[in-house]
């Protein structure tokens, strides 16, 4: 078996959510909106969540795990704008909040739970770094998805901190100190930040504030950090600017997640160019799957899909004609929606999963990058 290439960062590894599915079914998969900004948030969502929970309970949920749900509402818009919810007959299985909202209320009664809005909310949100700074060091921010944010202060040393116009014999060397000390904090900032971006797997480090101070950090950070760092505007004081600059971080976020949507799938291309390391469709996708030989699963979201696919017990049992399923000693399989049952069958087997937009998959909205060809 070959294995060869290097895979581009990106895509999601969600043992956890492996865990979830191995509990069974079926499964009460909740995605609703809880909008912070708005006036009186909590009950708005909890309305929303009443006419969702009518939904289900008509389509089967028992009445014990829609009541284990209940609490978890009226708060949710406290820490994120969806509240992302997976049960089953034990209860709460899964409970995890987005940072932007879903395009609509979502929530299902089946054997195997939709996953994939779940997994795009964290494909959305690496892991990365704001940096404020001035010449007597830095504010660090840490944001982490489903974790709260961790800060540090670097630097700190003042004395001196400006270049005195004083005049005479002196001032040459009180400029000389000054510089000194905002090499020391550079230096400083630039040591925790490293820290941080190993400690974390930070992909994004985005600094703003005083030009000379983002001069001299950058020049102190080490050139595999270096090339993570995007600077934009913004300051350390407190001028009304936090907007802006939360904004602009947003962008910069946005920016490095398409970036590896396309080198992610300029890899495929590849990999499918030379009849090598991809599988393309479902039918070569699930038969990968079903060998546990898929690295990263890649589909193209899309709504209204309504392709099933089989499955057994295990993770790797998965196909979409039941003749396959027999010859793997499944003889009573369930059905499910088909890129539901390949997420569920990439995550059962280690695999990481890719979320790219509809149209750019060039068969079936469904393939995979493989682990050996």
């Amino acid at each position: 078996m070959e294995r060869t290439g290097v895979i581009p960062p990106g895509a999601v590894a969600a043992p956890d959510l492996a865990g979830v599915l191995r509990a069974g079914g079926p499964f009460v998969t909740l995605y609703l909106a809880t909008e912070a900004g708005i006036e009186n948030a909590g009950p708005r969502s909890e309305q929303r969540w009443k006419t969702v929970r009518r939904d289900l309970a008509e389509a089967g949920a028992h009445e014990d795990v829609l009541a284990a749900v209940d609490g978890l509402v009226p708060e949710a818009h406290l820490a994120g704008q969806t509240l992302a919810v997976i049960a089953n007959q034990q209860g709460v299985l899964h409970v995890e909040h987005g940072p932007d909202g879903p395009p609509r209320d979502r929530a299902e009664v089946g054997p195997v739970p939709p996953l994939l809005p779940l997994l795009a909310i964290r494909q959305g949100f690496p892991a990365h770094l704001t940096v404020l700074a001035d010449r007597t060091g830095a504010d660090i921010t840490v944001h982490r998805h489903g974790r709260p944010d961790l800060q540090r202060e670097a630097g700190g040393d003042d004395f001196p901190i400006r270049q005195v116009g004083a005049g005479g014999w002196s001032q040459r060397r009180y400029q000389v100190r000054a510089e000194n000390t905002w090499e020391r904090n550079a230096d400083d900032v630039a040591e925790e930040v490293t820290g941080l971006v190993d400690r974390h797997d930070a992909r994004l480090v985005v600094l703003a504030g005083d030009v000379r101070a983002l001069e001299m950090i950058r020049k102190a950070l080490p050139s595999r950090i270096s090339g993570l760092v995007a600077v934009v505007d913004g300051g350390r004081s407190e001028d009304g600017s936090g907007g802006a600059f939360a904004d602009a971080v947003r962008e910069q976020v946005t920016a490095l997640v398409n970036r590896d949507v396309i080198d992610l799938l300029g890899k495929f291309r590849e990999e499918l160019g030379q009849d090598d390391r991809a599988a393309d469709g479902p039918d070569e996708t699930l038969a990968a799957l079903s060998r546990a030989q898929v690295e990263v699963l890649v589909v193209a979201g899309s709504p209204g899909d309504e392709r099933t696919a089989l499955f057994g017990p295990e993770p790797n049992q998965v196909a979409r004609e039941a003749d396959i399923l027999r010859a793997m000693g499944v003889d009573h399989p369930g059905t499910a929606p088909l890129v539901d049952v390949a997420v569920r069958a990439a995550l059962g087997t280690g695999a990481a999963v890719e979320v790219v937009p509809a149209g750019d998959l060039p068969t079936g909205r469904l393939g995979a990058i493989l682990r050996w060809s």
